[in-house]
């Protein structure tokens, strides 16, 4: 298949109006980084495939590499997706590949005390390190994960670097799925020169390959049974431009597999009344919650220069010690401007900073006490932090000021909406003891929405078996981050890809 060349995807301009009926062996809702990887799977081993994802086809070459047109063509809801509160920005892909499209290349296997309790609390035994470590070998291979070169991390990561080890505390280069990356720095608005190995450019043309049929524009509205057992999807083709139905379509499969994301895979099923014997569809959700903070260099750092996210901070991985981790990456000026301390003048001058600039982000193993539902037609992600949770946010922001001061910093600011700057290393405890990180208190984002679907082996307490499969709808399938049993704090997209490959296998080792 000619890597240049437009896939054989069928979207609104391509599609035949009126209605698409379909037969299938397979047919899997979502193309983000469980439905491709079951589609080639599946396919690669004779079974016919077809592939319904809600988002638009877009090209390397549609990928401009500015915020507001690539967030808007790419991401639910144009990027503006949050929870109740309107607090935290929760973001996922929308498109072909999915959010593996718009993330920052970083690739974390499960921390084996996180995959532990899994298997002991949550009985998931085939899940072991002995099992899954191989399955996370062969992505990897595929998937062109290598840990960052010298040359892949940016100033803004060896400042971070350098913090760390003034201070005596762990850092590591990151893993990364790229090859030969172009270190243009702008991994999350669509990677325009396709060395990302995304599922855009991997598992997506690979199924294709092998005869898969992908339907973009596509929004899966029906989830049909009969006799407690899934029997297809039903939904519309719509036209992103116009919103508009062009197609009615429906494909019969017996076997269904949901891989459209940790938000939208429970509202799919709260929709259509199913698996929720155990009231837990959309309850468990974790959000890995993020915040940034900014540190001011006398020295140019240039932080959007190169890749994205180059090294991290594991000194306060373990529970016993924080329970989070810090990552070295500078948003974009477009983003950063959520941290400006002020309007006209003050965001101006603050701004003309932004080369001076170096950030952190942490990701926090959270407790997972959010909800997925339905307010009348409209969705409602609830999720506020539990009283456990807050001290790891207060605790990771404290520790991202003393590594920026550690490095050099003139001052720190903090991801609060009211403006607070640390100018001193001897305030942080002050200025952190004195917030209130209640709800509308900091800017929050994830892009790592988790749960709502849980797995486990019983029914009482979960949604999905081990296998993957329902326990309520016989041949009804969840391959998604929302199976999760818990937060697994790192980066999820490459257990994503482990459990989908362990899904599929599973799938084709039972016929």
């Amino acid at each position: 298949m000619d890597p240049h060349a437009p896939l054989p995807i069928i979207d609104a301009r391509s599609a035949p109006s009126g209605k698409i009926e379909l037969q299938a062996d397979v047919v899997i809702v979502g193309s983000g980084a469980s439905g491709a990887v079951c589609a080639y799977e599946l396919a690669a081993r004779g079974r016919k495939v077809v592939v319904l994802e809600a988002g638009g086809y877009h090209q390397s070459k549609d990928f401009t590499e500015t915020m507001a047109d690539m967030f808007g063509r790419l991401f639910v809801d144009k990027g503006g997706q949050t929870n109740a509160d309107g607090d935290f920005l929760v973001l996922q892909g929308q498109c072909i590949g999915g959010s593996t499209v718009v993330n920052g290349a970083v690739c974390f296997r499960i921390p084996e005390f996180i995959l532990d309790e899994w298997v002991t609390k949550h009985g998931l035994t085939d899940l072991k390190k002995e099992h899954l470590w191989p399955i996370y070998e062969r992505v990897e291979k595929r998937l062109s994960v290598h840990v960052n070169q010298p040359h892949e991390i940016n100033e803004n990561s060896r400042i971070m670097e350098r913090g760390c080890t003034k201070l005596g505390w762990s850092h590591k280069p990151l893993s990364r799925n790229t090859k030969d990356c172009a270190l243009t720095g702008f991994c999350v608005y669509g990677c325009a020169t396709d060395r990302k190995q995304s599922m855009l450019v991997t598992y997506i043309p690979w199924a294709l390959e092998k005869g898969a049929k992908v339907y973009a524009d596509t929004r899966v509205e029906q989830i049909r049974t009969e006799g407690g057992r899934a029997v297809g999807v039903s939904g519309r083709m719509i036209d992103p431009q116009t919103g508009k139905t062009v197609a009615e379509v429906k494909v019969d499969a017996p076997l269904v597999i949901l891989g459209a994301g940790a938000v939208q895979t429970p509202l799919l099923l709260l929709k259509n009344e199913l698996c929720n014997r155990s009231d837990q569809v959309g309850r468990n959700f974790a959000l890995h919650p993020s915040c940034v903070c900014v540190g001011l260099f006398d020295e140019e750092v240039y932080g959007y220069r190169g890749a994205t996210l180059g090294s991290y901070c594991d000194e306060f991985e373990a529970l016993d010690k924080g329970g989070f981790i810090l990552e070295g990456g500078t948003a974009g000026a477009d983003a950063l401007q959520a941290l400006s301390p002020g309007f006209g003048k003050a965001h101006v001058d603050f701004m003309l900073k932004y080369k001076h600039m170096a950030s952190m982000a942490s990701l926090v193993h959270d407790e997972s006490v959010g909800r997925i539902s339905w307010d009348g037609d409209r969705k409602k992600i609830e999720y506020r932090l539990s009283e456990h949770d807050v001290p790891k946010v207060r605790a990771s922001m404290a520790a991202s000021a003393r590594i920026l001061f550690a490095a050099g910093a003139k001052e720190v600011y903090l991801p609060t909406y009211a403006p607070n700057i640390i100018r001193r290393v001897e305030d942080i405890d002050t200025v952190l003891d004195g917030l209130d990180l209640g709800p509308s208190t900091v800017f929050y984002y994830s892009y790592h929405p988790q749960g709502t679907c849980r797995m486990g082996t019983d029914p009482a307490t979960s949604v999905v078996s081990p296998t993957g499969e329902t326990h309520d709808v016989k041949g009804l399938y969840i391959a998604d981050a929302s199976i999760f049993p818990s937060s697994i704090l790192v980066n999820p997209q490459m257990t994503v890809y482990a459990l989908a490959t362990h899904i599929a296998e599973g799938i084709l080792a039972r016929g």
